[in-house]
């Protein structure tokens, strides 16, 4: 069964925020708070029957209005219109937002179908994370078969070296023997040469 909804609202950065939930918890959630906003006194409960109204028709969307002011909520508030107005300028009296008509309260069923509504709210949030999760993973895991593919790369062109420089050893230790062979050769013909030129002067 689906757990009957409440409003909740804070003020974070340049808005007010208002969203309906079916727990303080959820609405902290919601609002991507990392304390607890109401432990701090920065958020609360509302039976505001116009912040309740537009609340439980999106259940589990976070809406907005410019912080300090009295309009309405909605998903794509504006920026407050005071935040560039220079040192020493005097602000402009905010305008008083008409009152709205106030709507009708919420009844049960207004509340079970925006309890339900919360849920698949929750459950589509739940599917585009699980999605966009699944791209990280994705990314992730093509990222770590090229890093393995270039370490493997690099492994095999390591060997390849490595032989090659093998080769390259023992064709030189064949010249070293070589080279050895023939000096102790020409030591030997220098030897008798000398031997029969000496042999010729005497």
């Amino acid at each position: 069964m689906a757990r009957k909804l409440k409003t909740y609202v804070t003020s974070l950065g340049f808005y007010d925020q208002a969203v309906a939930a079916p727990s303080m918890k959820a609405a902290l959630e919601a609002w991507g708070a990392s304390s607890n906003l109401f432990h701090q006194g920065a958020a609360r409960e509302t039976d505001d029957p116009d912040i309740v109204a537009v609340t439980m028709a999106k259940p589990g969307v976070v809406l907005r209005r410019p912080v300090g002011s009295t309009g309405g909520f909605t998903e794509h508030a504006e920026l407050p219109t005071d935040l560039a107005e220079e040192e020493g300028a005097r602000r402009p009296k905010r305008r008083q937002a008409k009152p709205a008509k106030r709507p009708a309260k919420i009844d049960d069923k207004a509340a079970r179908k925006a309890a339900q509504d919360f849920e698949k709210e929750q459950r589509r949030q739940d599917a585009e994370r699980r999605k966009e999760e699944a791209a990280r993973e994705r990314d992730r895991a093509r990222r770590d078969k090229a890093v393995a593919q270039a370490q493997a790369d690099i492994e095999k062109a390591k060997r390849a070296h490595d032989a090659r420089v093998a080769d390259i050893e023992a064709e030189r230790a064949t010249l070293d023997e070589r080279a050895q062979a023939e000096d102790t050769r020409w030591e030997r013909e220098r030897e008798k040469l000398q031997a029969a030129l000496r042999r010729a002067r005497d």
